[in-house]
């Protein structure tokens, strides 16, 4: 949580290094976010590695196992504070739309700002008890497969004397959370631009004038969403059934295993960086918006928009929905 905190929170030097690159245009902005989003995934990887090499020495994958449970007791916590951002950010979007005193956008502004901290915080409990619980699965797994009540958790992996089908398996794997975060960060691209389209539609009518009897039709917009999240989780969906069955059942479980493997690391790792990323560039928008860098409207302000429009599908959609792939 407190490395989460570091790497997002507006009060330290990543998101204020954001902010200042700004000063070059929303290209640096986006540059200077993954880079922010890939070093935070060190902390909290070496936490888990240590939690494991722990657990594993006191009381072997059984230890593993109740420290996925462990993490998963926190349930409440992790969805309150999740629940916190969107209480937070349709707060201001209300007080905004109402044309309330610039001090309640203000002071919901920087609500909104810790908002995205414990949610990439939520996000972060999520995806290390994720990780836990797969690697939990896993080890059952293997167990079945073997069929001699080995319960190591490499064993099988690193074994490669009678089979060499877990070293492709591993690249599969790792391969599949890059082409589910591409799905969802299309079908994220695909939406808005359906609703932007919309949104440009009403406008031609004469609703930016005022014309008589144009009034906005929220519904169009609210149906194109409502259809397009369904619709565009179809391919995402399929291909995380598909994949372990299809592979599993072509090269063997050794394969599986590989896939399951490379699938946990490479799927964790992914998903820290987009949450945190996506949380950075959000508060660095948030911490211009406070006076630095020129403020609102300027253009630091421009870029950081940029940066923030990029952020939102890693941090509310490609990030997130990782943590369902990984398990």
């Amino acid at each position: 949580g407190a490395a989460t905190e570091y790497c997002t929170s507006g009060a330290y030097s990543p998101v204020q290094g954001i902010a200042k690159s700004a000063e070059t245009g929303p290209a640096t902005v986006l540059i200077r976010g993954l880079a922010v989003g890939m070093f935070s995934t060190v902390p909290p990887i070496v936490i888990v590695t240590l939690l494991i090499v722990v657990s594993l020495s006191l009381a072997g994958v059984y230890g593993v196992a109740i420290s996925a449970v462990g993490m998963l007791a926190t349930l409440g916590i992790t969805l309150a504070t999740d629940a916190y951002g969107p209480v937070v950010d349709n707060a201001g979007g209300i007080a905004e739309m109402a044309e309330l005193e610039p001090i309640v956008r203000d002071r919901t502004g920087a609500l909104d700002a810790l908002g995205n901290t414990t949610a990439a915080t939520g996000k972060g409990f999520a995806i290390t008890s994720a990780i836990l619980t797969a690697l939990a699965l896993l080890v059952a797994f293997q167990k079945d497969v073997s069929g001699d009540g080995a319960t190591t958790l490499v064993a099988d992996i690193v074994d490669t004397s009678s089979t060499n089908m877990v070293m492709p398996g591993l690249l599969i794997g790792a391969l599949a959370p890059y082409v589910f975060s591409g799905f969802t960060m299309l079908a994220v691209g695909k939406s808005a631009g359906s609703v932007i389209e919309e949104v440009r539609r009403q406008f031609r009518l004469g609703l930016i004038e005022g014309t008589d009897g144009i009034k906005p039709d929220y519904r169009a917009c609210v149906d194109i969403v409502t259809k397009a999240s369904l619709k565009e989780m179809i391919a995402p969906g399929v291909l995380a059934i598909a994949i372990p069955v299809v592979f599993g059942l072509l090269l063997g479980p050794q394969c599986l295993v590989g896939i399951l493997t490379g699938g946990i690391i490479s799927g964790a790792l992914m998903a820290i960086m987009m949450s945190n990323a996506g949380g950075a560039w959000d508060n660095c928008k948030k911490y211009i918006e406070g006076g630095a860098f020129g403020g609102k409207n300027s253009e630091c302000h421009k870029a950081a928009v940029v940066g923030d429009t990029v952020g939102d599908p890693f941090k509310d959609t490609s990030g997130p929905a990782l943590n369902i792939l990984i398990k």
